[in-house]
């Protein structure tokens, strides 16, 4: 037997996840080899739920909440844990698991509980403040919920049915641009585009980074860009930053800030990690390690 970092850990578990694994076994398995861990688990059974089970559970004296579950999990999570002392753990469970590959958090679910209860170390992620909710990754501006991808496509094609709809997307000639009125720490600027992305933390599940080498989710500051599937150099710039390369035209749809607000004519449906949260106008402010997570060493 061994003594855990954490001594009374929750794990809240999303089941409609992407994964497919005998969850609670596992969870057993390895919080039994910690004779001091009093460990608990809540299940999901809607959008909701993951944010008020870990706001609970922190709020009854855990000292680490986890959820099990992709990225929109995740965002609950940290929406239930933020203003308490609780610590927050990293289970990746679902398809992409963003969020999980941004911190180094391992991938497999085993050593992913086992990192819960060795300790790793604390990380200070920033978090960003929209109107009362909040986000750790990703707001996307321009897509319609009808245009998401599938859970369907999730289960048939992984990681990969995200990479497919991009593709259908960006090949449909009815795509429409919108004017987009953005302010960024007090500068204005306006402008036409399909979509506009805000990026906190920028890797997806497939370890590629939607903004290069400039966002990191502990450094203050935002990066927003905008993408025009009639634009091809707004294309090639994004693919440029995927890349990691370092020229004008990747830098040319590109700004960092700290306070952001975005409106839209017409209004658009609004994103965070991946969950539909509203329509535009939003407004944004980035609030510097105000989640702490445990990673590796």
């Amino acid at each position: 037997m061994s003594n855990s970092a954490y001594k009374k850990i929750h794990v809240v578990i999303n089941p409609a996840s992407g994964k497919n694994e005998p969850i609670i076994n596992v969870l057993n398995d390895v919080f039994h080899q910690y004779d001091d861990v009093d460990w608990s688990i809540s299940v999901t059974k809607k959008y909701g739920d993951a944010t008020a089970q870990a706001r609970e559970a922190a709020q009854n004296g855990a000292d680490l909440v986890a959820g099990y579950g992709g990225d929109g999990t995740q965002h609950e999570i940290a929406n239930g844990v933020l203003g308490t002392t609780a610590v927050m753990g990293v289970l990746p469970g679902g398809t992409g698991n963003g969020f999980a590959t941004e911190l180094g958090t391992p991938k497999e679910l085993k050593p992913a509980v086992e990192l819960l209860c060795s300790g790793g170390q604390i990380r200070n992620i920033d978090v960003v403040k929209m109107n009362d909710i909040y986000f750790v990754q990703r707001l996307y501006v321009g897509i319609e919920p009808e245009e998401q991808t599938s859970r369907e496509d999730k289960d048939k094609y992984g990681t990969f049915a995200y990479a497919i709809n991009a593709y259908h997307r960006a090949r449909d000639k009815k795509q429409k641009e919108f004017k987009y009125h953005v302010v960024i720490d007090g500068e204005s600027f306006d402008f036409m585009a399909s979509k506009v992305y805000v990026v906190n933390a920028a890797k997806a599940g497939t370890g590629i980074s939607v903004t290069g080498k400039i966002s990191k989710p502990d450094d203050g500051l935002l990066e927003i860009f905008l993408l025009d599937n009639k634009s091809m150099k707004s294309l090639i710039a994004a693919g440029e930053r995927m890349v990691h390369l370092d020229t004008k035209t990747a830098n040319r749809f590109i700004k960092q800030g700290k306070e952001i607000s975005i409106d839209t004519d017409p209004d658009q449906p609004v994103w965070t990690d991946g969950e539909y949260t509203g329509r535009t106008p939003v407004s944004l402010q980035i609030v510097p390690g105000a989640l702490k997570v445990v990673v590796p060493t």
